[in-house]
């Protein structure tokens, strides 16, 4: 598909239904966003339609009606759910969904998870060829879905981003900003492990590449800048943006993981002192240009 397209953005009141609904408009794309809540201003190339919630069923047909295209955003991720809803929203409503795309013949991309792929941490580079290993409900539900949008027969296109970072942005990257705008030094400075991450101008241009690229159907891609950073990096990139100095002491790694440990926050190392590297090399290899 070249020419301009009308999309369905399920999640649009999300952090990256937010950017993606204003990115694919500016582009010139036609963009319904969808969500429970209105939060979007209608205006040129964006409408709002309804969603309803997720996690009961319900007929995707009239939202579907005159898309080319829908990007599904919406789910339930960064909280303490039953494995139950996890699965109820992020996997059979999906299921769903790509049925009801089949039946119109809607291309769907879909927003999954890296989780769906991997752990918290790998101690190689994950590649789209690996086999999936979820570690908690929310990648067992990305997985999930995944399989189900495969098995449907409808066109697709499944995106695995690393964690997402920008204005907006929550989970793990957001408490490192939080803790970044402290005004003391951090004991941080001595961690080296790289971990993918991902700014939401690079996702929201990627979704627009496979979008209008016929050679990214029936693929799943991870998506990351191209190059992984190490938290003692990231805190230094945001305060240097700050106008403020890193101020990172380097204590020995061993002293952070025991300390995490001793207190019941060994997940806290797994996120910032082991890697986690996913590299998106079949997204390059159809043209995608990151900042």
């Amino acid at each position: 598909m070249n020419d301009k397209i009308s999309i369905l953005i399920t999640g649009s009141d999300g952090f990256l239904g937010g950017h993606l609904v204003l990115y694919l408009a500016a582009q010139g794309h036609k963009v319904i966003a969808a969500s429970r809540k209105a939060t979007v201003v209608e205006g040129s190339n964006i409408a709002f339609a309804r969603l309803p919630d997720l996690a009961e069923p319900f007929d995707w047909q009239p939202l579907l009606q005159d898309c080319d295209a829908v990007v599904h955003l919406a789910g339930i991720a960064h909280t303490l759910a039953e494995e139950d809803l996890y699965d109820r929203v992020n996997h059979q409503a999906t299921d769903r969904l790509a049925q009801a795309a089949f039946r119109r013949g809607t291309y769907l991309v879909f927003v999954s998870s890296i989780a769906a792929q991997s752990g918290s941490f790998s101690e190689r580079e994950l590649t789209e060829n690996d086999p999936p290993r979820p570690s908690n409900a929310y990648g067992r539900s990305k997985l999930a879905a995944e399989y189900a949008i495969r098995a449907s027969g409808v066109s697709y296109t499944i995106l695995r981003p690393v964690v997402i970072y920008g204005d907006g942005e929550k989970g793990n990257l957001a408490t490192v900003h939080q803790i970044s705008r402290l005004p003391v030094p951090l004991p941080f400075g001595g961690l080296t492990a790289k971990r993918s991450v991902l700014s939401v101008q690079n996702f929201c241009s990627a979704v627009e590449l496979v979008l209008t690229d016929s050679r990214a159907r029936g693929e799943t891609l991870i998506v990351s800048d191209l190059a992984p950073v190490a938290v003692p990096e990231l805190i230094a990139r945001y305060r240097a943006a700050l106008g403020r100095p890193p101020g990172l002491i380097p204590l020995p790694e061993r002293w952070i993981q025991l300390f995490l440990w001793a207190t019941g926050a060994s997940a806290v190392w797994h996120r910032i002192g082991r890697p986690l590297v996913a590299r998106p090399t079949k997204l390059l290899a159809l043209g995608w240009k990151p900042s």
